[in-house]
């Protein structure tokens, strides 16, 4: 079984004797710093590619809207192997599983240095995604099985602090990387952090395990991973011209094998995707409504340097200045997230903060080459503020009645519809670019195509708000600690 709620240092040997950890051994504040280590180099990867995607585009020969393939294949390798993570952590421990993700991801970052076309580009980044849906849910749920819940806000911000210094440093370096160097060197940087990640893992990270006895789901897996893949290609082929029929080929298939998966997993305790988690209603709401709202976080990183870059004629450096914005609000917004939701619970902040996030980002359908580069920083900081607290909420509330000794399937379950709506947050960007362009009879996209691609995947993700008013006036009191003080 996993360790014992680990509240602060003191309390460290008892939860190492329970997990055999090694034998250095740290609180959940240290232990979240070292895992968000290796998460760095996987954020920084994402936002330093946005930046390059133009440049990227003109070497490969092909249109930069196409480009979206290389951010959905590696989102695509996230959503397959990512349910079968948590069950790999409990048979064969956290530790080596997350060290051996490091490793996958340090050679799929190799691959993408060297490849010479977007064919090759795509397979190298399935490569890396593999490797990275490992690493976010097996170091969450290190996390998950060692703090106990009174300690999980304040351990998931200190999670994510340190892992949203990639976003920050990915757009500007990606930037100056493409506009002064190679491009191929924006996956090399990856390399000294994979290294020093590996080491930081293997010297500290208790290796914490579950007796495993049912078998591997291998059945289920195929069917997710083939509706999964078929669903996401199929959208993204829509928004390519003469795809058509794959297009509606793919759905079909993904339809059909997702259907399977849905008599497959039913009353099948072992199933690889869990379904009977959607159960619990907090983690049924913070699934769907928090999927909703990922699309519009998808989309916002694929279009906003394609805007800034093909539309408004700037320079990658220019835009990866401007589009490190939503990174800072985000870091700036990680530690007020605690005290924010002591004070309005929940329910009160997913709700209004959501629509206050949804219509932010809505305004960057109007930014323009004649808005200032810090009138455009501004929103863009409020945006990243207001999406990373929607996010931190969501991520909390959603294992407040999960146990403990069923976290590794709810981490795997919630990680994959994660992953699967950031994709098809891509997907629907590109194709309402696609569908602007088409409407518009534009060979190129115009500002009026980027504008209208931000208002659907905007109002898309505003619907979320229908199933934030559904959680409980109190869902996750215990863990906010809203409404508590009161009464005592």
């Amino acid at each position: 079984m996993g360790a014992p709620p680990c509240r602060d240092e003191e309390d460290a040997p008892a939860a190492a004797a329970v997990s055999k950890a090694p034998e250095r051994v740290v609180g959940y504040r240290t232990m979240a710093m070292i895992i968000a280590s290796a998460l760095f180099m996987e954020f920084l990867d994402a936002t330093v590619l946005s930046t390059a995607l133009p440049t990227m585009a003109r070497d490969f020969h092909v249109r930069a809207p196409d480009m979206s393939v290389a951010l959905t294949s590696y989102l695509l390798a996230l959503a397959i192997f990512i349910p079968a993570s948590g069950r790999l952590a409990d048979r064969f421990g956290a530790r080596t599983v997350f060290r051996t993700a490091i490793m996958l991801f340090m050679a799929g970052s190799v691959g993408c240095g060297l490849a010479p076309t977007l064919e090759a580009m795509v397979v190298a980044r399935f490569v890396q995604g593999l490797g990275g849906a490992m690493m976010i849910p097996v170091g969450r749920l290190v996390l998950l099985r060692s703090v106990d819940k009174a300690d999980m806000v304040d351990a998931m911000s200190w999670l994510m602090a340190p892992a949203m210094i990639g976003p920050i440093l990915g757009p500007p370096l990606g930037g100056l990387i493409v506009t002064w160097l190679d491009w191929r060197w924006i996956f090399y940087i990856n390399l000294p952090m994979a290294v020093l990640a590996v080491w930081l893992v293997g010297r500290y990270i208790p290796d914490i395990r579950d007796d495993v006895d049912d078998p591997f789901d291998w059945m289920g897996f195929a069917l997710s991973g083939i509706a999964l893949g078929c669903l996401l290609f199929g959208c993204e082929f829509i928004s390519r011209s003469g795809q058509a029929w794959l297009a509606v080929l793919l759905l079909a298939l993904g339809t059909a094998t997702g259907t399977a998966y849905l008599r497959h997993a039913q009353g099948n305790p072992a199933a690889i995707l869990d379904l009977t988690l959607l159960k619990d209603q907090t983690f049924r709401l913070s699934v769907i409504a928090g999927s909703i709202t990922r699309v519009t976080q998808g989309a916002q990183p694929f279009l906003l340097p394609l805007m800034m870059q093909l539309s408004f004629g700037f320079s990658a450096a220019r835009s990866g200045t401007i589009t490190v914005a939503t990174a800072c609000g985000s870091l700036a917004m990680k530690s007020a997230a605690p005290g924010l939701l002591r004070r309005f619970g929940f329910r009160q902040a997913l709700v209004w903060n959501g629509i206050f996030a949804t219509c932010g980002y809505a305004v960057c359908g109007l930014f323009s080459a004649a808005w200032s580069d810090w009138a455009m920083f501004g929103v863009l900081v409020v945006c990243g503020m207001s999406m990373s607290f929607q996010f931190t909420a969501y991520n909390t509330i959603a294992y407040a009645g999960i146990e403990k000794d069923i976290m590794s399937r709810a981490t795997a379950f919630y990680a994959t519809f994660q992953q699967l709506m950031l994709s098809l947050g891509i997907c629907a960007g590109a194709m309402a670019l696609h569908g602007a362009m088409l409407i518009d009879g534009h060979a190129r996209p115009l500002q009026s195509d980027f504008s209208a691609a931000f208002w659907v995947v905007c109002t898309i993700s505003l619907t979320a708000t229908i199933w934030n008013l559904r959680f409980a006036p109190d869902a996750g009191n215990e863990i906010s600690g809203h409404g508590l003080s009161k009464e005592a």
